[in-house]
């Protein structure tokens, strides 16, 4: 029960920090009504809720995770930490095609599925958000764009 509520502490504390760093976000004059602070405060208000209701509703017998899964776990958060590092540097494609190969794997070991399943999420994520949303995403490192100017 107490790892539960001193996680559920930090989840509330986090969520406050990020409250306090959307504040922080700059507005053009021609941003939609709502602004573009609205979306990461509405986050940042339902983890904090989350946060306290592990703090005051903790759960009696937590099963923490041991061996493979553990592992896994383990693997998945350096594979994602990787994956915001490397997306500048590399560009949308290459980094997001690793990542959702190796977490694809992850969840079915099959090696082929696992590839041809980071290319696709890949490809579809980036026409998704680049065309759809219209975010302003680079496909592949910028260096490569340098050369070919």
């Amino acid at each position: 029960m107490i790892s539960d509520r001193i996680f559920g502490l930090v989840a509330v504390l986090v969520a406050l920090a990020y409250i306090a760093s959307a504040t922080q976000v700059q507005t053009s004059f021609l941003s939609d009504p709502v602004g573009p602070k609205a979306f990461p405060m509405l986050v940042g208000a339902v983890a904090a809720l989350c946060g306290l209701y592990m703090v005051f509703k903790p759960d009696p017998s937590p099963d923490w995770p041991v061996g493979r899964t553990l592992l896994a776990l383990i693997i998945c958060v350096i594979v994602l930490v990787s994956y915001a590092y490397a997306l500048k540097p590399l560009g949308f494609l290459i980094p997001t095609a690793i990542t959702a190969a190796i977490l694809s794997y992850q969840i079915s070991p099959r090696v082929m599925q696992a590839i041809l399943t980071g290319i696709a999420l890949s490809v579809g994520l980036f026409l998704l958000f680049k065309y759809a949303l219209g975010l302003g995403l680079v496909p592949f490192p910028k260096t490569w764009f340098a050369a070919a100017s």
